[in-house]
């Protein structure tokens, strides 16, 4: 086996690679020119553009759906605020945090420790009192002496799992702050996450709101276009990949993060296959790729409450395919499964709140109808194509070890 092994990866560094710079196909590539997004970065430049003058800028909250190009903007944005501060010894600190990360961001603790290394302060992962975390984080940004921009990416997953009393915390940290002054940026793929979070919280917090439409069909195209130009030799793309790819993405609520996604895979799976050239039918195989491991990762990734909340719903799927499935058919269900797999039973609304992020995840549709006098509820099915829904409703029923049938 070892020697097949060397065969094969001395096989793989002879052939020519269609890439010249992958990176370019990444999310984490900010490019020097960012396209279709001028009017965002200009209102995001002016915003924050006080911190220039050592005065402290408004808090940001920007929404919009994944791949709609907010942490390139923000990044690209405060990259050369952070060169023109080096440049003409301004006081002014950026630090940008992706709350998604789990040992990061899973609870106030936790983050604010994170916060806190970040100015060069030693906090145990755990141990101290949160009261203590905080009065360390105070202090290390109180030595700064300086305008500090705090970006906190996907900041919903922050609140989902720590709470957001530690946001109100943040905001109002200024007052009692004599040398330094702290604003947020927070970056949220919810449209609908700040309805979720107490009005105090959201008061202090949203001094300024920009939302960033869905990019469309020609724009994801120019975005492509220029990126594959970086990414692949010349002449690798075949005509027509490119339309496809921008096709795929605008029908996916115009995210340009999965085209890149798709037209990197593409080139991969071309390249696996010993060809010269990356074809149409790669976006193909690629698409059905990702949505795959794309599905299969976020169920295995999810707190145990997702898992007990989508199971419910592959159940009276498959139990009565033609049923039509509600928020209270999968809460009386969903209750039964907290029992079996000892976790304590969330609120029906927080559940439907549960519901939304499934929803905007893409693995389900919910459309909220009216029920008249007993008013509104949400009318669900699922979106997973067959094959991934049977895979999914497998991996549930190990990850959760339960009999579905004992559940209806």
């Amino acid at each position: 086996m070892s020697k097949n092994l060397t065969n094969l990866f001395e096989k793989f560094l002879e052939k020519q690679s269609l890439f010249t710079n992958k990176k370019a196909l990444q999310s984490i590539f900010i490019p020097d020119a960012i396209k279709h997004r001028d009017k965002q970065i200009e209102q995001i430049a002016e915003i924050l553009a006080p911190a220039l003058r050592e005065e402290k800028p408004s808090n940001i909250f920007i929404y919009g759906k994944t791949g709609t190009g907010k942490t390139l903007s923000v990044r690209h944005t405060v990259d050369e605020m952070k060169r023109i501060a080096e440049e003409k010894d301004i006081r002014l600190k950026i630090i940008y945090v992706n709350c998604k990360l789990k040992k990061i961001a899973d609870t106030e603790y936790r983050m604010i420790a994170e916060l806190s290394r970040s100015f060069g302060k030693a906090v145990p992962p755990t141990g101290l009192p949160t009261d203590e975390v905080y009065n360390i984080f105070y202090h290390a940004v109180e030595e700064q002496n300086s305008i500090i921009i705090l970006v906190l990416d996907e900041i919903d997953q922050l609140i989902n799992r720590a709470g957001d009393e530690i946001i109100y915390n943040l905001t109002r940290i200024n007052s009692d702050l004599k040398k330094s002054q702290l604003s947020l940026v927070g970056i949220s793929n919810d449209l609908m996450f700040a309805n979720n979070i107490d009005p105090r919280v959201k008061s202090s917090l949203s001094e300024e709101e920009l939302v960033f439409p869905p990019y469309n069909a020609p724009q994801i195209r120019d975005i492509l276009e220029e990126r594959s130009k970086i990414a692949f030799k010349e002449d690798v793309i075949e005509e027509g990949v490119i339309a496809k790819c921008a096709a795929y993405a605008a029908r996916e609520h115009g995210d340009a993060r999965r085209a890149l996604e798709l037209l990197r895979v593409a080139g991969e799976i071309a390249e696996r296959n010993a060809e010269d050239h990356v074809q149409i039918k790669h976006i193909d195989f690629a698409e059905d790729k990702i949505e795959k491991d794309r599905i299969i990762d976020i169920v295995q990734t999810q707190p145990k409450q997702f898992q007990n909340v989508l199971f419910p719903i592959l159940v009276l799927k498959r139990n009565n395919p033609k049923e039509k499935i509600y928020t209270g058919d999968i809460y009386e269900i969903y209750k039964s499964l907290c029992i079996k797999t000892n976790i304590r039973p969330l609120t029906q609304r927080r559940i439907s709140d549960i519901i939304s992020e499934l929803d905007m995840l893409g693995i389900i549709n919910a459309k909220i109808i009216s029920k008249g006098r007993f008013g509104r509820t949400k009318e669900i099915s699922l979106s997973l194509p067959s094959p991934v829904e049977k895979t999914v409703f497998t991996l549930l029923t190990t990850e959760l070890g339960v009999d579905a049938t004992q559940l209806l």
